[in-house]
């Protein structure tokens, strides 16, 4: 059951089709083909801008558990057939429990600074169940990718959709709102940054 004043939000960028990620990621494209080389993501270059990544670091410091898809984890499908702590080195940036949304049964795996990956197979119920007990009154972000957050908003439980939006088009990938239901969007906030407009929505029950 989600706290009293729990909000439920997401962050994401997107290109002006859609896109989450393009097609073939793996390990040194975490994005997949959007453009860019390697870790120079076309998708990802706001985060060379001071103010969004502050804006980004306070969102987390807020959030008291996160949910993502096996995906946004990291590039390994099937089976774990290797060590994999995902993409953020020893210390990620979440410091707090990191549900995540996996076929194949895995140990929690415990990090720097107080995140841990939790793998949780029984499906987006069991996992937002998981985040609401973790999260306690604060806040949760099912965090991505877009396919996680489509099944998320289609079970209508997400309140705030934050949304940086890149002025390319990708043509293919993963794609934000693919068969969701009909949505109420209220546009509460807008910025303007470098390469991107960031808009926040609250999302309609």
């Amino acid at each position: 059951m989600v706290g009293a004043m729990t909000k439920v939000t997401c962050d994401l960028t997107i290109s002006l089709d859609g896109f989450s990620a393009g097609l073939n990621q793996r390990e040194d494209r975490p994005f997949g083909d959007d453009g860019g080389d390697g870790w120079g993501s076309r998708l990802h270059a706001w985060m060379e801008d001071p103010a969004e990544m502050r804006l980004q670091m306070d969102r987390l410091a807020e959030t008291k558990a996160f949910i993502m898809g096996r995906n946004m984890f990291g590039p390994i499908r099937g089976d774990w057939d290797r060590e994999w702590n995902g993409w953020w080195g020893d210390n990620p940036p979440y410091h707090a429990p990191v549900f995540v949304l996996t076929h194949h049964a895995r140990d929690p795996q415990p990090m720097d600074g107080g995140t841990t990956f939790h793998f949780v197979t029984d499906g987006i119920d069991a996992a937002f169940k998981l985040a609401c007990e973790a999260a306690g009154d604060g806040n949760i972000s099912i965090h991505g990718g877009a396919t996680t957050i489509n099944q998320y908003l289609t079970k209508g439980v997400i309140d705030e959709l934050r949304l940086r939006i890149v002025p390319i088009t990708l043509g293919a990938g993963t794609r934000l709102f693919d068969g969701v239901p009909a949505l109420n969007l209220e546009q509460v906030e807008t910025r303007a940054g470098n390469g991107f407009t960031h808009v926040t929505y609250r999302v309609g029950k």
